[in-house]
């Protein structure tokens, strides 16, 4: 990862901005560089994963213009050489390099070309204007804001703009901003036609492109790692990577010591694909002393994306401290994609199908989010293979009629995919699912549950709730995590739409925990 910060327009301090781009350092802690513009300040830190030379530092300048991006470019080599052909030279190696030159030759239309994560600031030294985009699922960080002055501020992370502006707000996913209007590139969830093919077809190509959205991320000058949960998504990226890769993969698993479900079978994965596999292991102590910081690093009071974050932000700690891994290749996305355990209660495909877009439109501010922090922050990138664009965009054009849970198993398609393939053991690949949350200890959310009941009672906890009109907290759970939120975003609650939930309004789904858990199908998901 790495962290980028744009005033864009004169008068800026250059000491505030400074204090405000330094509280995420650890997303870049190679390189630290802003320059002035001559209208307006560009930040970057420097997280070194592709061209590892000092000539790869941000910000990159052409003719007067700058660009800082952080991002990753798959398949740059053929844009770049493309490049070369017009004229264009090239000082480093960095992927991001391109992509100035991509400016100057098509402009704005630059972005809907990119397949990659990214978020980028520009400078265009002609127009004296600024311009900035974010990758179509949001996988890279962006938030903005407006000054006292009424100029735009962008930063990756919503920390760097506390005390420059009074209203924070994620970048919208897959837009570019241009002469003061966010202006929407590509909506990856909007199917312009239906795909009809038939389950085969659609599995092969479920399966082949799954195949390289992992084989494009394992690309990296320096080391990857993978986190490994024991869960269908996570095990499918680790059997993919291993049969990519000439040596053994390295695995990361973590778990509660005395529940952790998805440690046995972590490891009875890597046994399986021949990993070299770690295991952590987290205290109850460690929960609740590492609760406030991760509300802080997160930037959210989301009860899911809290409890989910716990111990992948304990794991890529560890990861960070004991290793010289710089990259991890993670299981997230699949869930939005092919359905969750409440996802079955769905009505009619119609409604799966639009669950389905909500969360593909919303993700950047929960797993996304979660992925992000609890990595980048340990100063790692994360890379999302079910994320890729070109498998989205296909799983989200597949006939919903398909999609939909008729099958009795969860995510059918994606275990069909993978069937017969000898990429996982069979009881993993029709495991039924755990919660994450749940799967590194379900006593790990009873800590917190029981943490949060001794923090009020109920005659406090109702008239502290009452404090909030914006996703009202509505059990002691959400109050203590809304009320750390505010020590550090005051007043920033807007940020984060609500609470990700199942639909409270489907037959089944009207529960106030978001654990899977509760649901009456969880079944032998946490066994």
């Amino acid at each position: 990862m790495c962290s980028i910060m744009g005033y864009c327009g004169s008068g800026a301090t250059f000491d505030s901005f400074k204090k405000g781009f330094d509280r995420t350092v650890s997303r870049g802690p190679d390189d630290s560089r802003i320059i002035d513009t001559g209208k307006g300040l560009l930040g970057f830190h420097r997280l070194a994963i592709m061209g590892l030379t000092p000539s790869g530092m941000q910000p990159f300048e052409l003719e007067g213009s700058y660009i800082v991006c952080n991002g990753e470019l798959y398949g740059f080599e053929k844009q770049k050489a493309t490049l070369k052909k017009k004229g264009y030279t090239f000082m480093s190696d960095s992927d991001c390099e391109i992509l100035l030159p991509m400016y100057f030759e098509y402009g704005t239309d630059m972005f809907a070309m990119l397949d990659a994560e990214f978020a980028c600031i520009i400078y265009d030294g002609k127009t004296g204007e600024y311009i900035a985009a974010r990758d179509p699922i949001g996988i890279r960080p962006l938030y903005y804001g407006y000054d006292g002055k009424g100029v735009i501020l962008f930063a990756s992370e919503a920390k760097n703009l506390i005390g420059l502006t009074d209203k924070i707000m994620p970048f919208p996913s897959g837009h570019y901003y241009k002469d003061g209007k966010f202006i929407c590139y590509c909506d990856i969830a909007k199917v312009d036609a239906v795909c009809h093919d038939d389950l085969e077809t659609a599995c092969a190509h479920i399966r082949k492109k799954l195949v390289a959205g992992v084989e494009k991320r394992l690309v990296a000058d320096a080391k990857v790692g993978f986190l490994l949960s024991g869960g269908l998504d996570s095990s499918l990226v680790c059997a993919i990577a291993a049969r990519k890769s000439k040596t053994p993969i390295k695995t990361f698993a973590i778990g509660m010591s005395e529940d952790a479900i998805d440690l046995k079978y972590a490891k009875q994965v890597a046994d399986y694909i021949g990993s070299d596999h770690t295991e952590i292991y987290m205290t109850p102590e460690e929960v609740i002393v590492t609760l406030d910081s991760l509300i802080q690093i997160l930037g959210t009071y989301d009860i899911t994306t809290i409890r989910a974050s716990m111990g992948m932000y304990l794991i890529c700690k560890a990861i960070h401290e004991q290793t010289d891994i710089r990259v991890l290749l993670t299981g997230e996305i699949s869930d939005e994609l092919f359905g969750y355990k409440y996802t079955d209660f769905a009505p009619s495909a119609e409604a799966f199908q639009e669950e389905a877009q909500k969360r593909i439109r919303e993700l950047h501010m929960y797993d996304v989010l979660r992925a992000d922090r609890c990595i980048s922050v340990n100063s790692l990138e994360a890379r999302v293979p079910f994320g890729d664009l070109d498998f989205v965009k296909y799983v989200m054009a597949l006939d919903p009629e398909m999609k939909f849970n008729k099958y009795g198993k969860g995510k059918y398609l994606l275990r069909h995919a993978f069937e017969g393939g000898g990429y996982l053991p069979d009881e993993i690949l029709w495991r039924e699912k755990a919660a994450f949350s749940d799967a590194v200890g379900h006593s790990m959310v009873d800590y917190l549950k029981e943490y949060a009941e001794r923090q009020y009672s109920d005659e406090e906890f109702e008239a502290a709730r009452r404090k909030y009109t914006h996703a009202a907290p509505f059990t002691k759970e959400s109050l203590l995590y809304r009320e750390i939120f505010e020590k550090y975003y005051p007043g920033q609650a807007e940020m984060v739409v609500d609470f990700w939930m199942p639909n409270k309004s489907w037959e089944g789904c009207d529960v106030n925990d978001p654990s899977a858990r509760v649901l009456s199908n969880y079944g032998d998901s946490g066994k």
